[in-house]
């Protein structure tokens, strides 16, 4: 794995799509639903916020109880954007964690734990600096 990890968007012709490729040769698109002009070839841009998280907390949570050795045999994240409507200030996500497996109150609660801890979650609670830059092409 490549020690930085980068993501190519690109958008042109079909409008609002948006195809994105990355170091490790991966491929995926979003979008717009139709009703927004868009396609509807994709998820929309909150959607993929959404999967990032969920992602990392299902890894996560697998990857530790793995190391544990604990019963867990699936985990399900349901998330949701803003699910009370937006607020007045900053960004609402609730996260819901269905844990299937023999597992003890005390591997739960440490679970729930470690959901909190991952990196994707770290990121997202934690300052974000974002660097902008405006490449000239040539025409």
């Amino acid at each position: 794995m490549s020690a930085i990890a980068t993501v190519v968007a690109s958008s042109d012709g079909v409008p609002y799509q948006v195809r994105f490729s990355d170091d490790l040769d991966h491929h995926w698109l979003a979008d717009e639903p139709a009703e927004q002009g868009g396609a509807d070839s994709g998820p929309p841009p909150e959607r993929l916020l959404l999967s990032s998280l969920g992602a990392c907390t299902a890894i996560t949570l697998r990857m530790y109880a793995a190391r544990k050795q604990w019963p867990l045999s699936a985990v399900e994240v349901e998330l949701s954007f803003n699910p009370d409507g937006k607020p007045t200030e900053g960004t609402d996500i609730r996260r819901r964690i269905v844990l299937s497996g023999d597992l003890s109150d005390e591997q739960r609660e440490r679970l729930l734990q470690v959901a909190n801890a991952c990196p994707i979650h770290k990121v997202l609670t934690g300052g974000v600096r974002i660097a902008t830059a405006l490449a000239v092409q040539a025409a």
